[in-house]
């Protein structure tokens, strides 16, 4: 499923890097950036970068995934808004760095994609690179937004190129799994909430679940 899944993202990536053009969680990344002020940062599943322009400034930025593909234009992205970015392609449960690496660290709309076989992997190895009394911000799809509630865990999404139609794995997370996985990892989790976007008083149905957590 993996090498499937890097194709389909090869694929996918030029029309991604134009309809994902800019971040859609500025809000929640501008906040984070402000409140973080500087350090070494990595965002995991970093695809073509547009995640890293709050951080720009002030961060010694890091990026893996697993899509040459994604990184040929987060490269791109880096020289187009003028900033530096290591970049390297590597998967969520191999990640190619020292324990306790990073200050901080981003996963955007990323770690949905991996199998539930893979999630614990993933999440350890989140916190073995992240230092002590480092934060993490993660973000995914909830299942329990409308469109999915009759739909299982797992699902594929489409995403038309040309003339073909690719598929793309989700793992649909609720609230409280997410949030059970991280502190299985023996993750602190700060903070689960919807995207800044969700207007309605009942989070449960947001699009996406945001999970801040620390490494204690």
């Amino acid at each position: 499923m993996a090498e499937n899944l890097r194709a389909v993202f090869n694929q996918i990536a030029p029309g991604w890097y134009n309809y994902r053009h800019r971040t859609i969680f500025r809000a929640e990344l501008e906040a984070l950036a402000k409140e973080w002020q500087s350090g070494k940062l990595l965002n995991l599943g970093c695809g073509h970068g547009a995640d890293f322009i709050p951080f720009a400034q002030n961060f010694e930025l890091h990026g893996i995934d697993f899509s040459e593909e994604m990184l040929k234009l987060a490269r791109k992205y880096a020289a187009k808004y003028d900033f530096a970015v290591n970049l390297t392609a590597a998967d969520f449960c191999h990640l190619p760095y020292y324990n306790e690496a990073f200050d901080y660290i981003i996963s955007v709309a990323a770690l949905h994609h991996l199998a539930k076989s893979q999630q614990a992997a993933a999440f350890q190895e989140l916190k073995r690179v992240l230092k002590p009394h480092g934060s993490a911000f993660v973000t995914v799809w909830n299942r329990q937004q409308p469109r999915f509630w009759f739909k299982g865990k797992e699902t594929l999404v489409p995403w038309k190129v040309q003339d073909k139609i690719l598929y793309r794995y989700y793992y649909l997370f609720t609230y409280g799994e997410l949030k059970k996985t991280a502190e299985q990892a023996g993750l602190a989790v700060i903070k689960i909430f919807p995207e800044s976007a969700y207007r309605f008083p009942v989070k449960a149905f947001s699009r996406n679940i945001c999970l801040l957590v620390k490494k204690n």
